[in-house]
């Protein structure tokens, strides 16, 4: 019987130091999904999907060196469109995605890490548009190109505003140049870096109807020790001045 004990003595030591292990942040390697929404993020050859070092932007840097402080490997794929990469992270284990809008009712669906910058909310007319805007309410009357799955179409859609959605936020910018629709509601900076990326300038500013900050959400499998730890290591990124230098280089 003495011996029937410590063999179950032993077996429960094993499995609490596999417990223990399998917890350790540096033994997890988690998968990160991205999109083209530059400064934040973007493929070096501006296609739809890129691996690894063919990704860069703001936040790309900024996620680097987070993940790279803490010591918690990954690896990164940018792909499209948004709605599925978003998905995949709010599903599957061990994934995230960035950058996303920590808003209230997405707070309980991921583990989140950040902020990793701001994104300001507005619409943008061409420069000869005699539209003014007090507040959101008043666009109702105009034609809206929004970004499919993306946190601002989703609130113009619960106010009742009906945007008509593209699959690439950059087409808003072609189809505002055209004629097409009368505003583009988007994000700034990242709006108007994509109307030069295809070519199109000459908008104005008619409404900022909100500020959200930018984040890193991942899985809520995810352990919360690594959750932390890449909390921690962008704290002090941030403290370091780090994050202030890598958005200086491509603002």
């Amino acid at each position: 019987m003495f011996k029937d004990l410590l063999l179950a003595f032993a077996s429960a030591s094993i499995l609490w130091v596999s417990s223990a292990d399998a917890a350790d942040p540096g033994d997890t390697e988690l998968v990160l999904l991205t999109e083209n929404f530059p400064p934040y993020n973007m493929a070096k050859n501006g296609k739809n999907f890129a691996r690894d070092e063919n990704i860069e932007g703001i936040a790309v840097d900024i996620v680097r060196e987070t993940f790279k402080r803490a010591g918690i490997s990954y690896n990164l794929t940018l792909r499209f469109p948004w709605e599925r990469i978003y998905k995949l992270a709010l599903e599957k284990p061990g994934y995230g995605v960035f950058v996303t809008a920590r808003l209230a009712d997405r707070e309980a669906l991921f583990k989140w890490v950040g902020p990793i910058g701001p994104d300001d909310w507005v619409l943008l007319a061409k420069a000869d548009s005699k539209i003014q805007l007090d507040d959101l309410a008043q666009a109702r009357v105009y034609r809206i190109g929004a970004y499919k799955g993306d946190a601002i179409a989703e609130s113009l859609e619960k106010q009742g505003l009906n945007p008509v959605l593209v699959l690439r936020d950059q087409d808003n910018a072609q189809k505002l140049r055209d004629g097409q629709i009368d505003l583009w509601a988007t994000g700034d900076p990242a709006g108007r870096y994509l109307a030069r990326q295809v070519g199109v300038k000459g908008f104005k500013t008619v409404l900022r109807f909100n500020s959200v900050e930018l984040y890193l959400a991942l899985n809520r499998e995810v352990p919360d020790e690594v959750a932390a730890k890449l909390q921690a290591a962008l704290d002090q990124l941030r403290k370091d001045g780090v994050v202030e230098q890598i958005t200086a280089r491509y603002l």
